[in-house]
Formats: structure tokens, C-alpha cells, sequence
């Protein structure tokens, strides 16, 4: 009876040990014990040194990322070059500096706004003297804080 005990501790210690290490699976068929290799391909942690398998992404000791994540999907990036609006009309480009100075020396006229496609404005900034002059000063200050080439 010893030795049948016996036995199967050393058989089951050698089946937990050997599937501790991973390498041997075992399978008990009628009470005999049958072996099959089926090896596992392994690397390093380059973080803890450890064994771990080949295609894992995280050390499973150490828990640390061992590989950058691939994913299927690249990213795009977009970019967009043009000067178009919402609806797919052209805007125009002014020169800031033409444009001050159309304003300084003729605002009062509203060439500024007729350099800049404002044809509206324009008329009504000639009709009442840029706006009484407040409409003048206005512009004059604000085409001094925009970029250089802006667009309208």
C-alpha cells in the first residue's frame, strides 16, 4: 500500500513540476502517465530578466510592458492647406500693411474696405466719413493686431 501511495505522490510531484516549468503536458489515460513536448518559444523581460513567452507584451513577473501595443489602425492626420470656407468659397489674402495704410490716409473714404472685398462697407464708410471717424480710428487699431498676411 506504501508503495502504491508513494508512487503517486512522485508522479503527481513530477506532473506539477513539470507543469510548473511549462515544457511537458501530461494526461493521465487510464492510469498511465503519457507524455507530449510541445515546447513554448520564450524571451526575456528586459526590465526583471525573467522567462516569459514570446508573444507576451507584459511581463507576466513583473507586470512592466516589455513591447510597444500594435494596433491594426493607423492614424491619419489631416491637413488642411487651403483657404476655403465653410462653403467652399475662396478667401481673400490682404496685405496688412497695404491695408494700413489705404486706412490711414483714406479710411475716411473707405478704401480699406474696398481693398478687402467689402464693398458694402466701403460704400457706407464713403457715404458717412468712416463712421463719423470712430468707425476710422477702430479699423486702424485692429488691422495693427492682425497677422501679416491676413485673409477676409
Amino acid at each position: 500500500m506504501n508503495v502504491v501511495l508513494i508512487k503517486i505522490i512522485k508522479k503527481i510531484y513530477l506532473f506539477l513540476q513539470l507543469c510548473y516549468n511549462g515544457v511537458v503536458m501530461y494526461r493521465f489515460f487510464k492510469g498511465v502517465m503519457i507524455t507530449m513536448t510541445d515546447e513554448v518559444k520564450t524571451k526575456f523581460c528586459k526590465h526583471c530578466g525573467e522567462k516569459i513567452p514570446e508573444d507576451a507584451v507584459i511581463c507576466t513577473k513583473c507586470g512592466r510592458q516589455v513591447e510597444e501595443i500594435k494596433s491594426s489602425k493607423s492614424e491619419n492626420v489631416i491637413i488642411n492647406n487651403n483657404v476655403n470656407d465653410f462653403y467652399g468659397n475662396s478667401r481673400k489674402q490682404c496685405d496688412k500693411w497695404v491695408s494700413f495704410l489705404l486706412c490711414f490716409f483714406l479710411g475716411g473714404l473707405g478704401a480699406h474696405k474696398f481693398y478687402e472685398g467689402k464693398v458694402g462697407l466701403g460704400v457706407l464708410y464713403f457715404l458717412t466719413a468712416g463712421l463719423c471717424g470712430v468707425g476710422w480710428f477702430i479699423d486702424i487699431i485692429s488691422i495693427l493686431f492682425k497677422p501679416n498676411p491676413y485673409y477676409v
